[in-house]
């Protein structure tokens, strides 16, 4: 396979952009622009091709998707890959999804989260590139990033040609939460990664990759790649970044299409850091209301509270407490109201009251089936087998974010290497 230098590995174009609608960094700055939007840089690259894409609802060019947007300029796509929640974005929170043909397109969709979350062999057999263009929303138990490593380590071992269009991290502004320790290692956290790493996807890629966190043969060939690549012109393996457009992590980015069922706008984005942890509670996290991740409560706590009763909904057809009258609290207001609420780190303040409220704290968390809190759902959200003692021992917000030290500063640390746009510092 023939290639220009300019395609080779570890490739990051940053060209002209190509104009679309999209959110404005900050008042007064240029558009930014989700690297799948700037179809004239990367069209060139994979025109000719048999194409393999990992996408789901999120995977827009303005307002089409990128699959019809790809073939309406003649782009063989010969598969979709799709992740939590299907290539269209309906499936519940964890719900196993099957192979099937989309009928939009009449192209075969291969599930990643159902049966396997990495391609088989015989669904690339006919594949000359694989791309993956995914929106994330910055958060280390937001699965999308664990589809994307495993996407990755395929593509490396298998030495299949990968492309990745980078998309903005509407949390990207701020890096915060423990790191996880690998003891807790699940498809909710795989990397000892803060809670908010504060890094687009294409960041996050590079940094698995450089520091090695890959299988040892994906690793093997990312290296030798790295080395030898631009010493080369025929390279049958290569990994290529497209980055944004007007992008830093200064900025506030807006989705324009709401990146799961159950985080339907940029207040849940924000607040999901901070009040996923109650999906390790008995609490509801609001899954159920029009409202997830911004109200959460139970029915035991007191009653002056704010109340509300989740019911089943399309994408949470099944959750806690459903039916049941909640008393709790509603952190819903202006995506400004939010992000100040926020404070540019993870809030601990919400599940510590809750705690303190709750009268029966010894069923506050929801403990396995093992009755073993270390194999807890808690606790793979929290990355540790602490934070849950933290709160039970009556542990201060200021005692628990030192014990998230000097593990935060070292990744801090490592982070810097990998970032493709100005930091926020």
């Amino acid at each position: 396979m023939k290639l220009l230098v300019s395609v080779l590995l570890l490739l990051v174009i940053h060209l002209a952009s190509f104009a679309q609608n999209n959110q404005a960094a900050t008042p007064g700055q240029s558009r930014i622009l989700a690297a799948a939007e700037r179809v004239n840089v990367y069209l060139p690259l994979i025109k000719g091709r048999k194409v393999g894409i990992f996408a789901n609802q999120t995977s827009m060019v303005g307002n089409t998707h990128l699959v019809d947007t790809l073939r309406k300029l003649g782009v063989d796509i010969k598969v979709i890959f799709g992740p939590e929640h299907g290539f269209r974005g309906t499936a519940d929170a964890g719900e196993k999804i099957g192979n099937y043909t989309d009928e939009k397109t009449g192209i075969p969709v291969v599930s990643l989260y159902g049966s396997k979350r990495r391609p088989a062999a015989e669904d690339v057999k006919d594949i000359d590139i694989l791309i993956f263009d995914i929106q994330d929303v910055g958060v280390r138990f937001y699965t999308y990033i664990s589809s994307l490593e495993e996407f990755m380590e395929f593509a490396f071992e298998t030495g299949k040609p990968l492309m990745l269009l980078d998309r903005p991290n509407p949390n990207g502004f701020y890096v915060d939460g423990p790191v996880l320790d690998k003891k807790y290692k699940s498809f909710v956290g795989m990397q000892p990664v803060p809670i908010v790493y504060g890094m687009t996807i294409a960041e996050y890629a590079f940094m698995i990759a450089g520091e090695k966190w890959l299988s040892e043969k994906a690793n093997a060939r990312y290296e030798y790649y790295k080395n030898h690549a631009q010493n080369s012109v025929d390279t049958p393996f290569h990994f290529q970044v497209i980055k944004c457009g007007n992008y830093t992590h200064k900025s506030k980015y807006v989705l324009p299409v709401k990146p799961s069922p159950n985080l339907p706008n940029i207040q849940s984005i924000y607040l999901y850091p901070s009040t996923c942890f109650f999906e390790g509670t008995v609490l509801s996290e609001g899954r159920g209301t029009s409202k997830q991740f911004q109200v959460f409560g139970h029915p035991s706590l007191p009653k002056h509270l704010y109340s509300f009763t989740p019911n089943p909904n399309e994408g949470a057809k099944n959750s806690k407490l459903y039916g049941k009258l909640c008393y709790g609290w509603d952190l819903s207001g202006t995506p400004e109201e939010v992000a100040g609420k926020m404070e540019n780190k993870i809030q601990l303040k919400w599940l510590m009251e809750a705690y303190k409220l709750f009268p029966q704290k010894d069923s506050f968390f929801i403990f396995p089936r093992s009755g073993k809190m270390e194999e807890s759902f808690f606790n793979k959200l929290a990355g540790n087998n602490d934070l849950w003692q933290q709160i039970k021992a009556g542990k201060s917000e200021e005692e628990i974010r030192k014990s998230w030290e000097p593990a935060l500063t070292e990744f801090k640390q490592i982070r810097k290497k990998y970032l493709l746009y100005p930091d926020f510092e």
